[in-house]
């Protein structure tokens, strides 16, 4: 297995749909082929809007595992990875720092960048590189987890804290960390805010009451990415999860007919409040997937 480095930008003409597969021609077969069952970490280029853009991020934005490699149907010398544990990064991660280069393939001997490697949409990259710019991606959500573990480290009525452990090549990036990194930024995107409800409290320490929501599971194979995430109260969240309330592809609020009584108590909204950047509303595929395998409607 091989770590490897994919290049996307919001203008690719391949077919991704980036948090569940990377499309890429024949020519990079080879070093895919080598990555499946072990990670990748997603680049965005220079040119992210069009062919003579220059407003990409040029920085390391996301990680992923892939778990299969299968051909196009449509097109010949093309191929699909699919992808499994995709998680947006806290920060993204410029290519370079001054004069450290992330990937040391992308540095000439005389400390020039290698315009000429950029070209490459694929790139394998070693385990050192690529868990130091897990790390660099992460840093907020690792601190917060490790705060979190410790905050309960004195109290007798809770099991001994787990070590939070900065992500290396030789593991996988923990449950935990994944989970602090969803949930800070679902917060973000919906403004600390329900997305159901309307409701926006903190806590003492100024932390928001309100948690990120997977539409579709984790232990479902659902991405831990923004467009698969709703903001929502505790109770709200326990009514998603439950199927007693789902959501329309137009964003309406659905609600389970036989708990109507009950549910009519609530100060839900018709209509769900969505991000102002569209790249963060909920995706159609996992809304779908909710009201067919959660939503009990009847």
């Amino acid at each position: 297995m091989s770590k490897v480095v994919f290049t996307a930008s919001d203008s690719s003409i391949y077919d991704d749909v980036r948090d569940r597969w990377y499309h890429f021609p024949n020519i990079y077969l080879k070093s895919v082929c080598e990555a499946i069952g072990d990670q990748v970490v997603f680049y965005q280029p220079r040119r992210n809007s069009g062919p003579t853009s220059t407003d990409g991020a040029q920085a390391y934005f996301a990680a992923a595992r892939v778990v299969n490699v299968r051909p196009d149907p449509n097109r010949a010398d093309h191929h699909f990875a699919d992808l499994a544990e995709y998680m947006e990064f806290d920060l993204k991660v410029p290519f370079k720092v001054g004069d450290h280069y992330w990937e040391s393939f992308l540095r000439k001997d005389d400390g020039s960048t290698n315009k000429g490697a950029f070209g490459h949409s694929v790139r394998l990259i070693s385990d050192v590189e690529f868990s130091a710019i897990i790390a660099a991606g992460l840093g907020p959500s690792i601190e917060e987890a490790r705060s979190e573990s410790d905050e309960h480290m004195f109290d007798p009525s809770m099991s001994a804290p787990t070590p939070i452990e900065r992500p290396t090549a030789t593991t996988t990036i923990t449950r935990k960390i994944r989970d602090v990194a969803f949930r800070r930024h679902v917060r973000i995107a919906y403004a600390n805010t329900c997305a159901i409800t309307g409701l926006r409290f903190f806590d003492r320490k100024g932390r928001p009451e309100v948690q990120g929501a997977h539409i579709w599971p984790v232990e479902e194979n659902g991405p831990d990415s923004v467009r698969n995430g709703i903001a929502m109260t505790a109770t709200v969240h326990w009514l998603f999860d439950r199927g007693l309330i789902s959501i329309g592809d137009d964003f309406s609020i659905l609600r389970s007919a036989k708990h109507h009584d009950a549910l009519a108590s609530l100060p839900l909204r018709d209509v769900m409040t969505v991000p102002e950047k569209i790249s963060d509303r909920p995706h159609p595929t996992y809304l779908e997937w909710h009201r067919v395998n959660r939503f009990n409607e009847s």
